[in-house]
């Protein structure tokens, strides 16, 4: 099997741990990265189910829990550019392994915060420090592995973490019926300190051809932030997952609860089906985009395709069409994994030597949108008077059509670039 060969690995040969070699690495190495990129995820989701405990204990509004939980997704969005440099230098897994020590150090802080400014300060270091979670696991598969297989191995990596997404709904209500958030979140501080250990030891790296120095990688991202073929995909990516995992990650809980009627049991049990939805939204379009090219369908065309579905499972959701809610967040969930597609568009775009780069400045976007997305959610509903902790129908539909708006405007731009020649 053909392996492509890249000059951004991250170590020379004699700094690179023992490991087995040949096939056996390869996989090895996407087992461990798409676990890094599962311990991501659960810090992204876990204030959905923190939320109700955190309002009570600190008497946080929808607005103040929005910004609380959108600090990780500053921090993540905040640290992607120099991420994608260190990909670009270091390799992932001395990059991943290191920046995780970060994130050790934000969930320690959240744990022990006694306030506002503490859990902020706290969730701000997570999001850095598993900033690099995704990107690095996209760059190492590009470089074990042929790009044709890109889409399927992206959407195992993305499907892996989803699993995380299941985690966050109702085996996280079952831990906190048993214990409370700072133990659990000293808990997760102890998972990422074993995942690091085990990307710096546990990890094989391929060597490194060549190395470019700071000014040439600047320059590089330069080039990608100035390249047509980058922002042709952003707007529509960016707001299918920033709307995506904004709901997701923490005000599908509310929407479920006060336009839908569902209790928190009900709730957690659906997030979950969400979760296990993505992840086999994550596998099924990455193994039917291989194989519709084969067929002569682009991946752009599938991955638009599929991003413009999601849309219309959001406007089936606020028309509350009568159809059962299982299938219906199921799809949710389905759908909202199609942005991912565009990451292997962005690696068939860019030389090797960009595509740490290019995927983290894509992550960017994402992380960006999704906290502008969950703050002003929070802000939209707090224009409306709540009761007893509930918000009226109309203040949800009024948030979540505002980002429907956007989506279908920027769907519009991106079916555009269908004409252009790939």
């Amino acid at each position: 099997m053909t392996t492509t060969t890249s000059n951004l690995s991250s170590a020379p040969p004699q700094a690179r741990p023992a490991a087995s070699t040949g096939a056996d690495a390869r996989w090895h190495v996407l087992a461990v990265f798409a676990l890094g990129f599962l311990v991501s995820y659960l810090f992204r989701g876990v204030n959905l189910g923190f939320a109700s405990h955190l309002t009570r204990e600190l008497g946080l509004n929808a607005a103040d829990l929005g910004l609380l939980t959108s600090f990780y997704f500053l921090g993540f969005a905040c640290a992607q550019l120099p991420a994608g440099i260190l990909l670009d230098r270091y390799g992932p897994r001395r990059t991943e392994a290191g920046m995780l020590l970060v994130a050790v150090a934000g969930s320690l802080v959240f744990a022990l915060a006694p306030g506002m400014a503490g859990l902020a300060a706290g969730r701000l270091l997570i999001g850095v420090g598993v900033s690099v979670c995704l990107g690095a696991a996209i760059q190492a598969l590009s470089m074990w592995f042929p790009l044709s297989r890109m889409p399927l191995l992206n959407g195992v990596v993305m499907a892996i973490g989803g699993l995380g997404a299941v985690l966050v709904g109702t085996p996280l209500s079952w831990l906190l019926s048993l214990t409370d958030w700072r133990t659990i979140s000293i808990g997760l501080a102890c998972v990422s300190l074993a995942m690091a250990a085990l990307l710096w030891f546990g990890v094989p790296d391929k060597p490194r051809v060549g190395k470019e120095s700071l000014r040439e990688q600047l320059r590089g991202t330069r080039q990608i932030l100035a390249s047509e073929r980058f922002w042709r995909v952003v707007p529509l990516t960016l707001l299918n997952q920033g709307v995506f995992l904004a709901v997701q990650t923490l005000w599908v809980g509310a929407f479920l609860r006060d336009v839908q009627g569902f209790d928190p049991a009900g709730s957690a049990q659906l997030v979950s089906v969400i979760g296990f939805a993505m992840m086999a939204g994550c596998v099924g379009s990455g193994w039917a985009a291989r194989h519709l090219e084969r067929m002569g369908v682009s991946l752009y065309a599938f991955a638009g395709t599929g991003m413009i579905a999601f849309i219309v499972i959001q406007l089936l959701l606020m028309a509350q069409v009568p159809l059962p809610p299982v299938l219906l967040w199921a799809a949710y969930g389905m759908f909202g994994s199609c942005g991912i597609l565009t990451y292997a568009v962005l690696a068939r775009s860019f030389p090797d030597a960009l595509i740490g780069r290019a995927t983290t400045a894509l992550t960017l976007t994402v992380f960006l949108s999704t906290f502008a997305c969950q703050v002003g959610v929070g802000l939209v509903l707090d224009l409306w008077p709540a009761t007893a902790g509930h918000y009226p129908k109309a203040a949800h539909l009024t948030a979540w059509g505002g980002l429907v708006v956007l989506q279908a405007l920027a769907a519009v731009w991106y079916l555009m670039g269908a004409r252009r020649p790939r």
